[in-house]
């Protein structure tokens, strides 16, 4: 005859042993419960923080994982709760202060970037951000996008366009858009100034300029001083101007000793004698000069 497998078995009959140890362990119990619980008052430091993710989102996760999951549900398969709980922590006011407050790092920008209001698809584009550009970072990345500091503000761009070393040769392009200092083309002719224009836009890197002076072709307001000793950069520098000697109008460009002109242009380089210094031998600068 089946049984009910729900029903209460009668209570057997236990040794008068056992009944008095019964109470004895009881007690026993709650003592040591007592003491757990006494001991774990002392300090908060042994609790989980409640906001690891915000705090280290570029870095390893680890046991943290573990933790938010298990704070967001995740034992009871809220997946998507967590993830969500996580951007809207990490997206927050207070996080979002601590994280430019905290941001000490510099890098550069490889490539122009779309600046967006936050990492995932609900991102609004506010503008963009040019090559060549020394930015604030925070260390916080998420869905392929890190964030960056613009103007005092939280920015996100897309992964991997952003460098500890300078870029060179960014924007191959020639441009007319003014230059940070303007008092370059003072005295120089039309073609002179779109030389500089276009190099300090390629090249936002170089800060300094020679323009009009009163010796060789400086003096007509031809010629410019691209001021840099960076072998590399200069380089890039002067083989950007012999890529665009046509559009440019170029009548000659000189580096590191070496000078090259559109006439001869099949020579490649041709050495130069040496006139002494590291300035008259042009390997503090690259000359440029327009017809």
């Amino acid at each position: 005859m089946a049984t009910n497998s729900h029903k209460r078995e009668t209570a057997r009959r236990r040794p008068r042993a056992a009944l008095v140890a019964g109470p004895l362990a009881v007690l026993a119990t709650g003592a040591a419960v007592a003491v757990g619980v006494a001991g774990s008052s002392a300090t908060t430091d042994d609790l989980p923080p409640a906001s690891n993710f915000a705090a280290g989102v570029a870095g390893g996760t680890g046991d943290r994982d573990a933790v938010v999951s298990r704070e967001l549900g995740g034992e009871r398969g809220g997946a998507e709760a967590k993830d969500l709980s996580q951007l809207e922590e990490l997206l927050s006011d207070k996080a979002t202060a601590q994280a430019i407050k905290k941001a000490d790092k510099r890098l550069w920008t490889t490539s122009e970037l779309n600046l967006w209001t936050r990492p995932d698809d609900k991102a609004k584009k506010v503008g963009e951000i040019k090559a060549g550009k020394k930015v604030l970072v925070t260390g916080r990345k998420l869905k392929d996008r890190v964030e960056i500091v613009v103007e005092g503000d939280a920015r996100w761009v897309t992964q991997g366009y952003l460098s500890a070393d300078k870029p060179v040769g960014v924007g191959a392009g020639l441009s007319m858009d003014p230059c940070p200092d303007p008092s370059v083309e003072n005295g120089l002719t039309d073609k002179a100034v779109y030389v500089y224009r276009s190099v300090c836009n390629a090249f936002p890197q170089v800060t300094s300029y020679g323009g009009w002076d009163a010796h060789g072709e400086h003096s007509s307001g031809r010629a410019i001083d691209i001021m840099t000793s960076d072998v590399t950069l200069g380089t890039a520098i002067a083989e950007f101007l012999r890529a665009h000697a046509s559009e440019l109008g170029l009548y000659d460009v000189i580096w590191r000793q070496h000078i090259w002109t559109p006439e001869r242009a099949g020579e490649g380089w041709r050495a130069m004698e040496n006139r002494g210094s590291a300035t008259a031998n042009h390997y503090d600068h690259v000359h440029v000069s327009v017809y």
